[in-house]
């Protein structure tokens, strides 16, 4: 199966640090939000296992629009998708074993502006997706969540873990999308302990990669855009600001090891070895073609952009690294430059 040779690879990649994911064989697996960046990767693995694999699953994507998804993923019979909003309940006749919910606005355009509609994707999906995996009797339900539940550290610690908290202010319209995700984590656990649901709950920090888009307002696909169009790379801030950033492929490898292997309900994903500054990340991007492109600073001292306000805070993998054994493969600058090559067959 190639869709394209960057994903390909990713994929393959996703497969074989997953031993094969033959857990997955036969099953049925719904993913929400499979047009975005991350269900998308989730549906793209499925594929290759059944095109490359012989491996019979069932994909069930639900999504808004089936304009949104890729027309290699539409053309395939064992593909079933359900159009409709996540915020709506959710009817399907057949079986399902997994069920992925990614359905959540990520941009913080969206987040500003639509306040509401990012906490309903947040709550009344989950609410409705959880019952759906309650109703199935499903062997697995995993919860895409953010680092943004963390919110901004007290005391300024460095890292959060698994069992961390600092402060949000929920009075704060574009905090609809930690405050979402903080209600849908605690449903998670809720349907865990009354009613058995195995539900699986990731928190990811900046992840990245194939399928972003370069226009929803966040830093890295910003610098995405410059890239692209070769124009000089434009910081908004001074760039001090530290972030940790993570590859498609290694989130979802690390992923599907939560909702196949895993013990617990709750794990982080990141990579402290890719933590950089904003500015770094800027220079490293600029970095990637032939001729680097210069790094040109128009501060905005506004604070009512929609990007995240914590700015301090991250994300520590110790748990997921020492209980499943993950490890990221790819630094900012191979990750980065792999999205570069992606982007460039679409934006020629």
């Amino acid at each position: 199966m190639i869709i394209n040779k960057i994903i390909d690879e990713d994929t393959k990649q996703i497969i074989q640090e997953n031993d094969g994911l033959s857990e997955l064989y036969g099953k049925s697996v719904m993913i929400t939000g499979a047009s975005g960046m991350i269900g998308s990767y989730f549906a793209y693995t499925l594929m290759k296992l059944n095109e490359d694999y012989g491996a019979n699953i069932k994909i069930i994507p639900l999504v808004r629009s089936l304009n949104k998804l890729n027309e290699k993923i539409l053309e395939k019979d064992y593909v079933s998708p359900i159009v409709q909003d996540v915020t709506e309940k959710i009817e399907y006749e057949g079986e399902i074993n997994y069920i992925i919910h990614a359905a959540s606005p990520a941009s913080p355009k969206i987040m500003k502006e639509k306040p509401v509609e990012t906490n309903f994707a947040n709550t009344l999906g989950t609410a409705n997706t959880l019952m759906l995996a309650k109703n199935k009797n499903v062997d697995g339900y995993l919860f895409i969540s953010s680092r943004e539940i963390y919110g901004q550290p007290l005391n300024n610690q460095e890292y959060f873990k698994e069992d961390s908290f600092g402060f949000i202010d929920q009075l704060v319209p574009r905090n609809a999308y930690a405050e979402g995700k903080k209600a849908a984590e605690n449903m998670c656990v809720g349907f865990n302990k009354e009613y058995g649901v195995n539900t699986k709950i990731v928190r990811l920090a900046h992840t990245y990669g194939p399928g972003m888009s370069i226009y929803d307002g966040r830093v890295q696909a910003d610098f995405l855009k410059n890239l692209v169009k070769g124009e000089d790379i434009l910081l908004k801030s001074d760039g001090s600001s530290i972030r940790t950033y993570t590859y498609i492929s290694d989130a979802v490898s690390a992923m599907f090891k939560i909702i196949l292997k895993s013990e617990d309900i709750v794990y982080n994903v990141s990579d402290e070895r890719n933590e950089v500054s904003i500015r770094d990340l800027a220079e490293i991007i600029a970095s990637i073609p032939q001729k680097q492109l210069k790094l040109v600073f128009d501060i905005d001292d506004g604070d009512d952009k929609g990007y995240a306000p914590f700015k301090f805070g991250l994300l520590s993998s110790y748990k997921i690294r020492n209980e499943l054994g993950w490890e990221a493969k790819y630094s900012v600058k191979e990750g980065f430059k792999r999205t570069y090559e992606f982007l460039k067959l679409i934006y020629k």
